[in-house]
């Protein structure tokens, strides 16, 4: 008797930072910091999907049956946007993003979940379903874009909840460093503490800083990028979540320091640089240590190729 073929399939994704100051909910960036998930589909009758993680912080702790695990949960929305049968998985996830540190985790979770649904199933998905599902999971557009398609993206989410995403690359002569004090916060958190109606002078001003950021990029003028990236929308609100942000945010701008801001919800902030990343990470993160915080700091790449999907195939079982 001819036994099945034990097939998996494998994503890596990127993880990113949302925002950048001024571009609330309209802009992110894919950093070199990754989660992997590779699913092996379970040909045995009466299998149940279930996953296994492994990496920084509490990720061996995340949950592993399919009604609570994030990945598996997206891949069953998928399946039920789709229409089609979700068979039975083993997820074995190894993750390198700081879990609700403001780098994307949850989004790429997600992401690499539709992605998954659609390589087990053998049901190709468009790429603008991929961003509908996720970003209709994760709550915004941004993140997700990011991670699944790698690069600086600029994204609208339209009244029917179809996501508009334009993918642009980032200057290689500017570089990302990312502190993240050892707290968590998660998403909700720091969403709750924004106001329900913003100033219409802040508003304009964000509007501003967003469409200068882009153009400042295409057209090379890294002099505008400071002014770009000011925010009044929602970093001093949140100020009050993570101590040393307000200290942080208030710094005068030092030599190689282009821009800084909290990424996404945070409580990591990002610096974007010319030159000097480490003695700049040095000195926003003495800030979190004032008030008793230690933090990591890392000096990450841009990740220009976004989520990546390969085929694993071995032996009969």
């Amino acid at each position: 008797m001819m036994l099945p073929r034990q097939y998996s399939f494998e994503v890596r994704v990127p993880a990113s930072t949302a925002n950048l100051g001024a571009g609330f909910d309209c802009v992110a960036l894919a950093l070199e910091l990754y989660l992997t998930v590779r699913a092996t589909v379970l040909p045995a009758p009466g299998a149940r999907s279930h996953a296994r993680s492994r990496g920084v912080g509490a990720s061996a702790e995340l949950p592993s049956s399919d009604e609570e695990n994030l990945i598996l949960r997206a891949m069953r929305h998928t399946a039920e946007q789709e229409n089609f049968r979700l068979l039975p998985v083993r997820l074995a996830v190894k993750n390198e993003i700081p879990m609700a540190g403001g780098l994307g985790s949850s989004a790429a979770a997600i992401v690499a979940g539709v992605k998954l649904a659609s390589a087990v199933s053998g049901k190709k998905i468009a790429e603008d379903a991929v961003l509908r599902y996720a970003a209709a999971i994760e709550g915004h557009a941004d993140n997700v874009a990011a991670a699944l398609l790698g690069g600086f993206v600029v994204t609208l989410v339209r009244a029917d909840g179809g996501v508009a995403a334009v993918k642009k690359r980032w200057p290689k002569l500017l570089r990302v460093v990312v502190i993240t004090p050892e707290m968590s916060l998660e998403t909700s958190a720091s969403r709750a503490v924004l106001p329900k109606t913003v100033d219409r002078g802040d508003a304009v001003h964000n509007l501003q800083g967003a469409a200068l950021l882009v153009a400042a990029l295409e057209e090379r003028r890294y002099d505008l990028i400071w002014d770009a990236m000011q925010d009044r929308l929602h970093q001093r609100f949140r100020e009050r979540l993570i101590p040393g942000l307000a200290e942080i945010l208030a710094a005068p701008q030092m030599p190689g320091l282009l821009g800084i801001a909290l990424s996404g919800a945070g409580p990591s902030v990002i610096a974007v640089v010319a030159e000097r990343p480490e003695e700049i990470g040095k000195t926003i993160a003495r800030q979190f240590e004032r008030h008793g915080l230690k933090a990591t700091v890392r000096q990450l790449g841009v990740d220009h190729e976004g989520l990546v999907v390969t085929e694993k195939r071995s032996s009969r079982i």
